[in-house]
């Protein structure tokens, strides 16, 4: 696998489309960081880590009625593409109502909070 983010994403917007309650993928830093933000910004239910040898990302999807609440998923920097902004430049999600993802020196986090902290760094992706 050359792009274990987009996997991550094509997971996570699968199982949201099929109205899976739970979503199992391969463990790593990026990633966990990753569904951590996406709790903490109201995206998911839950995300836990499982398994000793082989660690396991479990995440729990979070839905209104029958719509899953994230609407959809778009990865910007690629490893082809890498695509970096600015702490200037960082560009807001249909208009405020989704969030940007960034790789900053300080650690992933949304666009608004490195906009907080004057800091720029790789566009991962777009949720909204």
């Amino acid at each position: 696998m050359t792009d274990p983010i987009a996997d991550f994403l094509t997971r996570l917007r699968n199982a949201n489309r099929a109205l899976l309650p739970m979503v199992d993928m391969p463990h790593s830093k990026l990633k966990e960081s990753l569904a951590r933000l996406l709790k903490q910004e109201g995206y998911l239910a839950d995300c836990a880590v499982e398994g000793a040898p082989h660690k396991r990302l479990k995440l729990k999807l979070k839905f209104q009625g029958h719509k899953g609440v994230i609407a959809g998923l778009r990865r910007v920097s690629t490893p082809g593409l890498r695509r970096y902004t600015g702490a200037d430049d960082i560009p807001r999600v249909l208009g405020g109502m989704g969030i940007a993802i960034l790789s900053t020196p300080r650690g992933i986090m949304t666009g608004a909070q490195a906009r907080k902290q004057h800091l720029g760094g790789e566009v991962l992706c777009y949720v909204w």
